[in-house]
């Protein structure tokens, strides 16, 4: 078991420890001072208190040399070690800014994954191109326990207290359908009119049914003579003409085939989540990826 260090018992700072590092190493206090970017007298003062702290002599002075005492010699080591554990701590300062190397598993509808996640992979590859992204377009939950993803885009909040979550944000999703569809509809105007349109149906039928209920929609199964579990197929039906779909606004709204069956429809509003294995506290790569993901979702 480790041991905790009674920190009371260490009566010296790191810069004094610095000072005599230098000077043993330089051989001087001016060749030191240089070293160190200060004056020669700071120097000489900062190797004298570290003197006081430890109740040892550094350092013969003879004349205007300086001589490692036996106490000094062996102290050297010591100090040494700390001065490369000063260095180590100052590289991994810095590699939290340098390129983070490694494979991050990304898991999303594959919705979001084709039309949503490029963007802002494009902008990760800019700023850290030796991360490489491993995409997971699934419409099925993928079991972040098991390690089957790294970071998950998701609409719902994990149950499992091991997965950390954020909910970026929520996003407005709505009814979309072909211009060449409208027109043959007439272009109702209100939700009543579309009772003997054709809807995509989605794995699920009934819950959709009862969502668009909630705005005013009149449904039964027999809107829905198209059913798919895949979301690209059920959008690419949509802008085929083939009937009413639903999809996020983001996503749908710059598509030039498509519009909104009405313009001022209330939207339908779905949070949006990003979740993570604890492991989001120690992999600065799978935290930098959450990070980003987590902006650019909010900035959409």
């Amino acid at each position: 078991m480790h041991e905790c260090m009674d920190w009371r018992t260490v009566r010296f700072d790191w810069n004094r420890a610095r000072a005599f590092l230098v000077t043993a190493e330089e051989g001087s206090l001016s060749a030191a001072a240089r070293a160190l970017g200060a004056s020669q007298p700071t120097i000489g003062r900062q190797v004298e208190a570290l003197e006081q702290d430890l109740g040892v002599l550094l350092f013969d002075r003879i004349a205007n040399r300086l001589s490692l005492t036996p106490s000094g010699v062996e102290l050297l080591e010591h100090v040494r070690a700390m001065g490369d554990a000063a260095s180590r701590v100052t590289l991994a300062a810095s590699g939290q800014s340098q390129t983070l190397e490694g494979t991050v598993t990304v898991t999303a509808t594959d919705m979001f994954s084709a039309y949503l996640l490029p963007p802002m992979l494009a902008k990760l590859r800019r700023l850290e191109p030796g991360i490489v992204i491993e995409i997971v377009a699934t419409n099925t939950r993928a079991d972040l326990r098991r390690r089957e993803a790294d970071i998950a885009i998701r609409n719902f909040p994990p149950e499992h207290p091991d997965l950390i979550a954020k909910k970026v944000r929520n996003m407005n999703g709505n009814l979309f359908a072909a211009t060449a569809y409208l027109e043959a509809l007439g272009r109702p105007k209100t939700p009543a009119g579309f009772s003997d349109a054709d809807f995509i149906g989605l794995d699920g039928t009934s819950a959709l049914i009862d969502v668009l209920a909630n705005v005013g929609f009149s449904l039964t199964t027999r809107n829905f003579p198209f059913v798919t579990e895949n979301l690209l197929v059920a959008w690419s039906l949509v802008r085929h003409g083939l009937g009413i779909g639903i999809n996020a606004e983001p996503i749908a709204d710059p598509d030039p085939l498509v519009e909104r069956i009405i313009a001022d429809l209330e939207p339908i509003e779905f949070p949006v989540w990003l979740i993570s294995h604890r492991e989001l506290h120690t992999s600065r790569r799978v935290r930098r990826v959450f990070d980003l993901l987590a902006e650019e979702l909010a900035a959409i």
